[in-house]
């Protein structure tokens, strides 16, 4: 068994293989965008998990990295479509693909990322193949309710926290699960290993979502990336809204219902006061609370994985690392 990579050496490995795959070919304009929203960097998370979860579970990291690929081309194309659908001008920091195109050019890339996604997998023995594309059709499908989830509930108001927890687990943590347990797979692991580590991962990725629900208020714009704020900008009815509702004072929830009505002229004067009352109403903590639990849920689901202690340490290391981030 190797010694387990650092986070950084999996993400440099597979950047490295992603620079190889990707060229730009006729028509330029179908795949330019494609390039383009590839190369923005970001944390490449998905992909790193599929690799580490591969050698972890004692395959190499090259036999996982059409899987880890399958995972990035994917997570890119829901991007791509999702900042059109939110109408968003940046991601990553950078101009999104919509903007610096246009909309048609979006959806066209975006479902040529989705397609190429499955090529991935043709490289895989027919077994591995079909638990691979099946195990990530029904994420595809979840991820897509999770976003028609996320689109309904902002004309609605009377959204559960329960509900929003659904919805954040299918638009984001699936994929997190998903990503993981493609490893094993590919490294062949016990069916009770591979449900136990996409385990690990969905209440992650939970916790991941929840972290950034909290950043998108109260990050830093210049390591943040997105606009900070575009969530109550947008009327996006997140953990911290939900939490304000349950928990604030009449005078609070009223103020936070009709500044959800509207979307004003001076959108940084309402960015603020939301916040105050985010803070007031004891949401802050209550998220924190939440980012907390789902991380411990992760790591009693890692201990159900068989495979040996100092490999379930760099798990545990990898989610207290990824729940101290600013970014």
């Amino acid at each position: 068994m190797t010694n387990p990579k650092s986070i950084n050496q999996y993400r440099a490995l597979f950047v490295s293989h992603l620079e190889g795959q990707i060229k730009l070919k006729e028509p330029e304009n179908l795949y330019e965008p494609i390039i383009y929203i590839l190369g923005l960097g970001g944390k490449r998370l998905r992909p790193v998990l599929t690799l580490m979860s591969a050698e972890l579970f004692g395959s190499n990291t090259m036999n996982a990295m059409n899987a880890a690929m399958a995972v990035e081309m994917f997570h890119n194309f829901s991007l791509v479509h999702d900042d059109i659908m939110d109408d968003a001008p940046l991601r990553r920091g950078k101009t999104t693909v919509h903007e610096k195109w246009d909309i048609n050019t979006g959806i066209l890339s975006g479902d040529a990322m989705l397609i190429k996604s499955y090529q991935f997998f043709e490289s895989y023995p027919l077994e591995v193949f079909k638990e691979l594309t099946s195990l990530f059709s029904q994420t595809a499908i979840e991820v897509c309710e999770g976003q028609q989830y996320d689109v309904d509930f902002e004309t609605r108001e009377d959204v559960t926290i329960l509900e929003y927890l659904k919805m954040i687990a299918y638009k984001t943590a699936v994929l997190v699960a998903t990503a993981m347990k493609m490893g094993a797979i590919v490294a062949n692991a016990p069916e009770k290993d591979a449900d136990a580590i996409y385990d690990f991962g969905k209440n992650l990725g939970l916790a991941f979502q929840l972290q950034d629900d909290y950043l998108d208020a109260f990050g830093n714009p210049e390591t943040f990336g997105k606009q900070v704020g575009g969530d109550i900008i947008e009327n996006k009815k997140t953990f911290l809204f939900l939490k304000s509702l349950e928990l604030g004072k009449k005078e609070q929830k009223e103020a936070l219902m009709h500044l959800y009505s509207i979307k004003p002229e001076d959108s940084d004067t309402k960015v603020e006061t939301v916040k105050t009352i985010f803070k007031e109403s004891g949401a802050v903590e209550e998220t924190k609370a939440a980012i907390h639990e789902y991380t411990e849920r992760a790591f009693s689901a890692l201990e159900m994985v068989n495979i040996s202690k100092p490999n379930k340490l760099v798990l545990r290391e990898f989610g207290k690392n990824l729940m101290g981030r600013t970014v």
